[in-house]
């Protein structure tokens, strides 16, 4: 369901910002610095000042993958200063909170800005449809909302 909400999100952000792109872990080898991780590095992480982490809940946190690639990618060129916003996605009632605030400690670590405004996307398969359409305008609203003040951050 990530993968959707992240489609979801990366079509609301296109609609505010021309210059959005979409990156899913799924295809990419981020076991090791490798032409992969690093063909990412110089097109998408390098050059782009912010960052909207869309993370399923993974037993109470978020996936190693996404640490993974992190620890493994270049931490001042691709992270430093830079600003982050952060959507949890989860089917529970918490929406991935304890992923988010994990999360935020790491990017603080990294010296990266962190939008307070920070979404749990809880119970998500009411939220998002199996074939990818979002359920409830309501959360339509609160992601507008949330797009809206990150791109003003």
């Amino acid at each position: 369901m990530t993968l959707k909400v992240a489609r979801l999100y990366h079509n609301l952000m296109l609609e505010k910002a021309e210059d959005t792109q979409l990156l899913s872990l799924e295809d990419v080898n981020v076991w090791e610095r490798n032409g992969a991780l690093l063909r990412v590095e110089q097109e998408l992480l390098i050059p782009s000042e912010k960052f909207v982490f869309i993370m399923p809940e993974y037993n109470g946190s978020f996936p190693g993958i996404l640490k993974l690639m992190i620890d493994n990618s270049d931490i001042r060129k691709c992270w430093w200063h830079k600003k982050a916003a952060i959507v949890g996605v989860a089917d529970g009632r918490g929406g991935n909170l304890r992923g988010i605030d994990h999360f935020t400690s790491i990017l603080h670590y990294m010296k990266m800005n962190v939008l307070y405004n920070k979404l749990p996307l809880s119970r998500i398969n009411e939220e998002v449809s199996m074939e990818g359409n979002w359920l409830k305008p309501g959360t339509v609203a609160v992601i507008e909302h949330q797009i809206e003040e990150f791109l003003k951050y």
